[in-house]
């Protein structure tokens, strides 16, 4: 009985640390790979997610390493949603507006209320798998997608993404996120 109590206070304890782990934006359906309206959804989503939470990063952000990344993220990310916008409208698409699914919205959320310790962490450890999602997704779209000026848009995004990845891999592994 008291090993079980034990074990419980250790859960219940730990429970707050597993809740405080970094949250990526979950990955795009699989039909945003081949087709238009998925994939400009998709590609919205992702660069909102990547503006809005590099927004936070300028604000929460000691790290004048960070906040470089953040503004260049900002900077590209305005860019390629102009670009995917402009395309989708050529194919004959009238996008809506990005805007956040209930997955990206709980990254932002983590992002808001994360600690000024724990940010640039946090921060870093949801770019990765954002922007490698984001990079299949437009890699997946250039070679299989239904809407050529969509297709020459996904594959103009490919390097933009590439360089995020590196970049963002290089800020985590130089302790910039003080890990």
């Amino acid at each position: 009985m008291a090993t079980t109590r034990l074990l419980l206070g250790a859960a219940l304890f730990a429970a707050p640390v597993v809740g405080s782990a970094q949250t990526p934006p979950p990955p795009p359906p699989a039909e945003a790979k081949t087709n238009a309206d998925a994939y400009v959804t998709a590609a919205g989503q992702s660069d909102l997610f990547e503006i809005n939470s590099s927004q936070i990063a300028l604000q929460k952000s000691r790290n004048p390493a960070i906040k470089t990344f953040a503004q260049m993220l900002i900077d590209h990310h305005l860019k390629t949603t102009a670009a995917t916008v402009k395309a989708a409208r050529k194919a004959g698409l009238n996008p809506p507006p990005p805007a956040l699914d209930p997955g990206a919205t709980a990254s932002i959320n983590e992002l808001q209320t994360a600690s000024a310790t724990d940010f640039d962490r946090i921060y870093l450890a949801q770019q990765v798998p954002a922007h490698q999602a984001a990079l299949d997704l437009h890699e997946s779209y250039a070679a299989g997608g239904d809407k050529a000026p969509l297709k020459a848009s996904a594959k103009a995004a490919v390097p933009i993404v590439k360089r995020h990845i590196v970049e963002a891999t290089k800020l985590q592994g130089s302790g910039a996120a003080g890990m």
